[in-house]
């Protein structure tokens, strides 16, 4: 899935469509040839009901020639269906991706917090995909796993098909052995622990997005090991290797045994501070609480196998400046 301008000449534009409007367009894969337009897109569309696709489908879905689209419309191999939406304002973000590792196959970054992987619903210009493409025209880039908007560290695309589908086996066959560092507040008691939580998404949740515990015997089994590397006064630095990736599990582990993220938004208190920062309306109390405008997250440290050659590869980004300021003035003054 890509999202580009509608001034990009590649699709032709609907009658009614603003010069300024932006496209998404999304790739119909051999295997799901055949299926009906809003069961296509209420899988690509994640966690979008049925009702909401064929919603979204009567007021914005074309095909490349400018056609309108049906909800019961049989979808065909390598068809192109495209969302039609007026442009958005953006929130500025850093625009510098430090490279942290590159060769002929791979290229590593060290993501800023604060800069989405790939376009949004708020995002278009400012993401890593749009960023890299403007400064490297003639290169294609392809997500090889994601960060969190917030999460910083390093990040890992791809420069050729071939590269990027042996690394997502890698990713998907847990072959890549993944480390982030985290603050917490409240040191847990042991140094080393381990949390095996199953996780699923929260249906009371209003966000669509929020993870939580699930109940013994449902959800996705989900492990986290744990290091304490220091407390001070109240929090604490962890090293967190992930035995499985799923959505938010580092975060979802920590709130659970009594420790969040610092700045989380989403788990630390309630979702409410998650509601009013993504609508503008964050106040100075809720800025205060939480102490950071991120979540105290950072993906330290990735070891692998590399795709193409087999020889291990390990990629490192150092704590980010905002992170490391704050763990320094935990210090004892003494």
């Amino acid at each position: 899935m890509t999202r580009l301008r509608a001034r990009d000449e590649r699709w032709v534009r609907p009658d009614g469509v603003g010069d300024d409007a932006v496209v998404t367009v999304f790739r119909v894969p051999p295997e799901l040839a055949g299926m009906r337009l809003d069961q296509f897109l209420k899988l690509e569309l994640h966690r979008t009901s049925r009702t909401r696709a064929q919603f979204i489908i009567h007021n914005s879905a074309y095909d490349d020639l400018g056609h309108k689209l049906r909800p019961n419309q049989r979808v065909r191999a390598e068809q192109r269906v495209l969302l039609w939406r007026p442009a958005w304002d953006e929130q500025p973000v850093p625009t510098e991706l430090p490279v942290l590792y590159e060769d002929e196959w791979l290229l590593a970054i060290d993501k800023p917090s604060g800069v989405p992987v790939h376009p949004t619903a708020r995002y278009h210009k400012n993401t890593v995909v749009k960023l890299l493409e403007a400064a490297r025209p003639d290169q294609e880039h392809l997500l090889a796993h994601r960060l969190d908007r917030e999460t910083s560290g390093v990040l890992f695309l791809t420069k050729t098909h071939e590269a990027d589908r042996k690394i997502k086996r890698l990713f998907e066959g847990r072959s890549v052995d993944k480390r982030y560092l985290a603050l917490t507040w409240g040191a847990p008691p042991d140094a080393e622990f381990r949390v095996d939580l199953p996780l699923e998404l929260d249906p009371t949740s209003s966000t669509r997005v929020k993870m939580r515990v699930a109940a013994p015997g449902r959800g996705l089994a989900s492990g986290t090991r744990f290091t304490v590397l220091g407390a001070r006064g109240g929090y604490a630095q962890l090293a967190c290797d992930l035995e499985t990736g799923r959505q938010h599990q580092i975060r979802v582990h920590l709130a659970a045994i009594g420790a969040p993220i610092v700045g989380d938004k989403l788990y630390a208190f309630d979702e409410g501070y998650f509601k009013r920062d993504r609508d503008g309306e964050a106040t100075d109390e809720d800025r205060a609480r939480l102490e950071l405008p991120r979540h105290a997250l950072h993906a330290h440290e990735l070891r692998l196998a590399h795709p193409i050659t087999g020889a291990p590869l390990v990629v490192t980004s150092p704590w980010p400046r905002d992170l490391s300021s704050f763990w320094d003035a935990r210090a004892d003054p003494r």
